[in-house]
């Protein structure tokens, strides 16, 4: 069985071809591209448009260089952004992307319409600024005349689903970020459209992660020279597609899916929404077979990519690099919140770091190597942190720790997080969201049956490396300085 998976991320999109039999999954990336924000007029957008010409591209270089017969197709990307569509099918500006400055501010202002306990009671959603229910009030308070003329809302995988069948419609993974999802209703929370004054006509229809969209269009078909397929809503949201690969057996585990962000969690089958996963922010984002992600998103590898982009001017590093000199920096000489605002989409990140530690009374790095040691040691940090408080909400021991995506490549991390949490640390696959997507995808055309099936196959397919704990003590030394620094 051959199957296509789109995985779009902040700083890069790929396509990768899923090759099933035998109950293993060989894959094969065909193509890579930059995505990125576009700055228009200092505001920020995703080029949409381009994106989709790439997505086209990779249906070409399937059709025409790997000469494949696709089976299936599946596209997941980020979460919360999306575009409005009008009545005749036309996109209505290319989308803002979550880190633009119109949501600066834009919660307290919600909060006075809506209480946060009360959103946070009806949608069990971390509170982040642009979440896609701030970013629609942002936009009703400045006025925008998109949201008068607006007939459909899409979020950006189902933007190119549209494009590619002419369906408007979503999958429960990604709605359930927006902050617009009432997860023990199973539906659009018509109180916040309601109390919001925006209208929850325009938010399409909710599938279920495994279901098809539709078929590919005809004229896509013939522009590519690709065999007319089944699209798939996939878990959409990356995240979604990235735990659904986790290698896992049994359900003692909590997760990271590492990359720009750092995403850590624990599955479960029911949404948890209490007093405690209140304070603590902790978000229930869908997955596939209707579980819910109950996870915290933390600041990840985007502290280290933007410190590399402002060094590019003196050295251009590979990540191996950076890696390498952070691991012979001495150890615990600062710390930082890593997911503090002075971080979310600052103009020079070494210069908000220096500016961090100045603030909160400590010594400052002077070396690119005590920028990445510093950046290492407070993610495992917050890892720990928030592992901890998982651990009081869950309702099961918690006695290892799954990391995937392309942090888990990253050895001396795995081994900080493995030392800082005090857990056994298992890393890979790399590719976990393309995985889960192409998998998603097998689970539709009936390949494989289960949530635990997909598990099993990529377990069969992949090597994983298991980290052990050392030095944990070392940790517990600096655990109440780390507090006192992030105000904890």
């Amino acid at each position: 069985m051959n199957l296509l998976a789109i995985d779009l991320g902040a700083e890069s999109g790929r396509s990768i071809l899923g090759i099933l039999k035998d109950n293993k999954i060989e894959l094969k990336e065909l193509t890579r591209f930059p995505t990125g924000i576009s700055l228009i007029r200092g505001r920020s957008h995703w080029d949409v448009i381009r994106f989709f010409n790439e997505i086209k591209n990779a249906l070409v270089y399937c059709a025409h260089k790997e000469k494949v017969t696709l089976d299936a197709f599946g596209i997941d990307t980020w979460g919360v952004d999306f575009a409005l569509f009008a009545r005749d099918g036309s996109l209505l500006g290319n989308p803002y992307a979550y880190r633009d400055v119109q949501t600066n501010g834009i919660m307290e202002k919600a909060f006075k319409v809506v209480p946060k306990e009360k959103i946070y009671e009806l949608t069990g959603i971390q509170f982040m600024q642009f979440n896609s229910l701030f970013q629609l009030y942002a936009m009703k308070l400045n006025k925008s005349p998109l949201l008068d003329i607006a007939d459909k809302l899409l979020f950006i995988p189902d933007i190119f689903n549209f494009w590619l069948t002419g369906e408007k419609k979503c999958d429960f993974s990604f709605a359930t970020t927006s902050q617009l999802y009432n997860p023990k209703r199973r539906g659009w929370e018509t109180e916040l459209f309601r109390e919001f004054d925006l209208n929850v006509r325009m938010m399409p229809e909710i599938l279920e992660p495994g279901e098809i969209i539709g078929k590919m269009d005809s004229t896509v078909c013939k522009e590519t020279g690709i065999n007319q397929m089944p699209v798939v809503a996939v878990a959409s949201h990356d995240t979604g597609s990235a735990i659904a690969a986790i290698p896992a057996e049994g359900e003692d585990f909590a997760y990271i899916s590492s990359g720009t962000w750092s995403l850590m969690g624990i599955e479960s089958r029911h949404p948890i929404i209490n007093e405690k996963t209140a304070r603590y922010n902790l978000t229930n984002e869908g997955g596939v077979e209707h579980t819910f992600r109950i996870l915290k998103n933390i600041s990840g590898l985007y502290l280290l990519q933007q410190c590399r982009k402002a060094w590019a001017v003196q050295k251009e590093y590979d990540y191996a690099e950076l890696v390498k000199i952070g691991m012979e920096a001495k150890p615990f000489q600062f710390f930082m919140d890593a997911d503090a605002p002075d971080f979310l989409n600052p103009l020079d990140m070494p210069e908000a770091i220096v500016n961090y530690c100045k603030r909160t009374g400590q010594k400052t790095p002077s070396t690119h190597a005590e920028f990445v040691r510093l950046i290492f040691e407070s993610l495992a940090l917050k890892y720990r942190y928030v592992f901890h408080q998982l651990k009081e909400v869950a309702a099961k021991p918690i006695n290892k720790i799954h990391i995937i995506g392309g942090g888990s490549k990253n050895k001396f991390l795995c081994q900080l997080t493995a030392d800082a949490c005090g857990v056994p640390v298992i890393a890979g696959p790399a590719e976990g969201t393309a995985l889960g997507n192409l998998m998603v995808q097998a689970m539709a055309m009936k390949a494989v049956k289960s949530l635990a099936d997909i598990r099993r196959v990529i377990r069969n397919s992949f090597e994983f490396e298991t980290y052990l704990p050392r030095n944990t003590s070392e940790w517990d030394k600096v655990w109440d300085t780390y507090l006192n620094v992030i105000g904890k």
